[in-house]
C-alpha cells in the first residue's frame, strides 16, 4: 500500500471498534464451547480453561470501551487526545487474568485432594480442540490488525488469547496422557500449570501497558527511523538535537530542537519545519510533532542530527 492509499484515521477507528465488537462474540462462543467440554468430562483442567474464557469475555468488553474512548478527538480537558485509554484496558485485562489464576489454583487444590476419573475424555477433548482452533485464528488476527492499526487494546487481547491457546494445547496433551495412564492426579496438576501460565501472561500484559502509561520512549528501531526521516528532510537547518519520542496508543509524539542559521528569516525556518513535519507524518502515521527553533549558537555536541 502506498502512502496515498493509506486508510483514513476515521476508517481505522471504525475498523478497530468493529473488531472489538466481534471479539466479544468470539469470546462468548469460545466460552460456551469450553464449558461444554468441561461439562462432558468433569475435568478441572478443562474447567480452568473455561474459567479463563470468562476473563476473555470481560476483557473483550473492556477493549471495546477503551477503543471507543480513545477514538474521541482532543478537547479542552484532553489536549493530547484520549489514545491512552487503551492502556487502561490492557491493565484491567492483566488484573482479571491474575484473578482467574487464583480461582484456577483454588479448583486445582481441591481436585488434587480428591482426584476423580474423567468422563468421555475423547469427546470433551475434541470439543475443547474446536474452541482452541477458533481462539488461535482470532488471536493471530487481533495481534496482526492491532499492530497495523496501532491499537494496544487489540494487541493485548490477541496475546492473551494466544496464551489461552498454548495452555489449551498443554491441557489437551496432558489429559490424553491422564486418560491413557489412569493417573487422574494429572488433571489438577495441569490446572495448576495453566494457572502459572496465566499469571505470567497477566504480568507481561500489565508491564507493557504500564510502560505506555509512564510515557516510555519509543524503541531503538523507531528512534532510528525518526532520525533518518529528519536527516532526509531537514536540509537548510544546521542541526537537530534533544530528540524525544513517546507512544500513546496509536499516536506517536515527537519533540526536538532544530538549530538554524541566525540570519535565516522566520518564514524560511518555518518552511523547513513544515517539510520535516510532513515527512514524519507521511513516514510514521498518527504523529504529533513539536519543533523548537534555535539560533546557531545553541548547537550541541551530544548526539545531534547534523545536515
Amino acid at each position: 500500500m502506498t502512502l496515498n492509499e493509506r486508510p483514513s484515521e476515521s476508517a481505522v477507528l471504525s475498523a478497530i471498534a468493529r473488531t472489538a465488537v466481534i471479539s466479544i462474540a468470539v469470546a462468548f462462543a469460545v466460552m460456551a464451547i469450553k464449558y461444554l467440554a468441561y461439562y462432558v468430562t468433569g475435568s478441572v483442567a478443562l474447567y480452568s480453561d473455561a474459567l479463563e474464557s470468562i476473563v476473555n469475555v470481560l476483557t473483550a468488553m473492556a477493549a471495546l470501551a477503551a477503543v471507543s474512548i480513545s477514538a474521541k478527538p482532543a478537547d479542552d480537558n484532553h489536549p493530547f487526545g484520549h489514545t491512552k485509554a487503551e492502556y487502561f484496558s490492557a491493565v484491567f485485562e492483566g488484573v482479571l487474568v491474575v484473578v482467574a489464576a487464583i480461582l484456577i489454583f483454588r479448583e486445582a487444590y481441591y481436585a488434587f485432594l480428591a482426584p476423580r476419573a474423567l468422563e468421555q475424555p475423547a469427546l470433551g477433548l475434541a470439543i475443547n480442540g474446536v474452541a482452541t482452533l477458533i481462539n488461535g485464528g482470532w488471536a493471530a488476527y487481533l495481534v496482526n490488525r492491532g499492530r497495523s492499526w496501532r491499537s494496544p487494546a487489540l494487541v493485548a487481547d490477541g496475546w492473551h488469547l494466544a496464551t489461552d491457546v498454548f495452555t489449551s494445547i498443554g491441557v489437551i496433551i496432558g489429559l490424553i496422557l491422564a486418560s491413557m495412564t489412569g493417573l487422574n492426579v494429572l488433571d489438577p496438576i495441569l490446572a495448576a500449570v495453566v494457572a502459572l501460565n496465566v499469571l505470567w501472561a497477566g504480568y507481561k500484559i500489565m508491564k507493557q501497558s504500564l510502560s505506555g502509561l509512564m510515557d516510555e520512549a519509543v524503541d531503538a528501531g523507531m528512534e532510528k527511523r525518526i532520525r533518518a526521516v529528519i536527516q532526509e528532510s531537514g536540509h537548510g537547518a544546521l542541526q537537530v538535537h534533544d530528540i524525544r519520542a513517546r507512544t500513546a496508543g496509536r499516536m506517536t509524539f515527537i519533540e526536538f530542537h532544530m538549530v538554524v542559521p541566525g540570519a535565516m528569516t522566520v518564514w524560511e525556518a518555518h518552511v523547513i519545519c513544515d517539510r520535516v513535519e510532513d515527512a514524519l507524518e507521511a513516514a510514521l502515521e498518527c504523529t504529533d510533532v513539536s519543533i523548537h527553533l534555535e539560533p546557531e549558537h545553541k548547537a550541541k555536541a551530544e548526539a545531534p542530527v547534523v545536515f
